[in-house]
């Protein structure tokens, strides 16, 4: 069973951030393989490295503080750079200075680039989710080589200039007597060893560019500009090192007549003045399809009806959902400004009934109350 990250890290459930590296950076400088002597030093490092990957983003911690191992093992997530690639600064700043690394070991395979790329999805799929394939280029291994970078049937050697170490010494003479420096051999570029005969595929790379496309989840309840990461389908890494990750950035199209505020989705509706005087039954449109709303009599202008349950699923940070918001509806009397013969004679006969002296208005009927009578009295 895996041990507990904090009990890996040596800290505590509340330690901060800076906290978590402190102990990283200890622990990291003891259990490296080139520095170490410990027999176990392997093992510890990756479960360093494995705990400190967790703990030090946001997101993972939460969700591993919440549901232990099984919250933050598999494949895709939420937000945050992830990966191994956060911890190059830190092993920079412990192994390497001035350009010297420890131990004298050639330079090691360097994990996949990130990849990001940018999807449009209509409104009603970030409401109900949808899976799609999305079309990108990234590195992948070369099937000709397969990461060997050499021509099928031919090998590499070891570097006539390193001697397979992939450093070389650079000796300067000082004030303070002769100074080492150790740096990455240009000729290998610190693999340690060279091709005889490059790969006609990938030219010694290693990797060649492809187009592929890679099937994405987008869960119910993503809002615009959302980033979700898909682990392992960045660029392939170099000599069977890891697979970077991709980020796939999510933008919602705009809807015809529904907006999003948070979990809500707001509907404005426009009603003409007998609707709203006399009431009325009303279709609505919602993302699951029309409801009926009814329309009380003398509904005045602004007016907001909630149907609850018909707005955006709460989306968690896990990409699990709790939940949904409402529909708001707004309502907005519409004034006629084309009126035929026989609604202008009705209108004129309503307004004979209503007057025409401007009242200020009190807490007894109102004008859509006396619209309701005179409608009412004519049938």
């Amino acid at each position: 069973m895996a041990r507990d990250y904090y009990d890996v890290l040596g800290v505590s459930r509340q330690a901060s951030k800076q906290e978590i590296k402190r102990a990283f950076r200890v622990l990291a400088r003891k259990y490296h393989p080139d520095v170490s002597d410990e027999p176990d030093a392997e093992e510890r490092f990756k479960e360093i490295n494995e705990a400190y990957e967790v703990l030090s983003d946001d997101q993972k911690r939460a969700r591993y503080d919440r549901f232990g191992h099984a919250g933050v093992n598999g494949g895709g997530g939420f937000g945050g750079a992830g990966g191994f690639g956060g911890f190059e600064e830190i092993f920079e700043e412990l192994f390497n200075f001035g350009g010297r690394r420890s131990g004298g070991r050639r330079q090691q395979s360097r994990r996949g680039a990130d990849r990001r790329v940018t999807v449009k999805i209509a409104f009603e799929e970030a409401i109900s989710g949808v899976d799609l394939d999305v079309e990108i280029d990234r590195l992948e291994v070369c099937d000709i080589c397969e990461g060997s970078r050499a021509e099928p049937g031919t090998s590499t050697s070891r570097c006539p200039q390193c001697q397979g170490t992939g450093e070389v010494q650079q000796v300067q003479q000082t004030l303070l007597g002769q100074m080492v420096h150790v740096t990455t051999c240009p000729t290998c570029q610190g693999r340690g060893e060279v091709v005889d005969k490059p790969c006609h595929n990938c030219h010694a790379a290693g990797r060649v560019r492809e187009r592929v496309n890679v099937p994405v989840h987008i869960p119910a309840g993503v809002s615009d500009g959302i980033q979700i990461q898909v682990r392992g389908e960045g660029d392939a890494g170099e000599a069977g090192a890891p697979r970077g990750d991709l980020y796939v950035i999510v933008k919602v199209k705009e809807h015809e007549f529904f907006k999003r505020r948070n979990d809500d989705i707001i509907l404005d509706i426009n009603v003409n003045v007998a609707q709203a005087a006399l009431g009325d039954r009303i279709i609505i449109p919602t993302v699951d399809g029309d409801v009926e709303l009814t329309l009380p009599a003398g509904t005045q202008t602004g007016k907001v009806f909630r149907l609850r349950g018909k707005g955006a699923p709460r989306l968690r940070r896990d990409g699990s959902s709790a939940g949904r918001g409402d529909q708001l509806v707004y309502v907005q009397v519409e004034v006629p400004t084309d009126l035929t013969e026989e609604q202008r004679e009705l209108f004129e006969a309503l307004a004979e009934t209503l007057g025409s002296e401007v009242q200020p208005q009190t807490n007894g009927r109102g004008f859509f109350d006396r619209v309701r009578d005179f409608f009412e009295g004519d049938q």
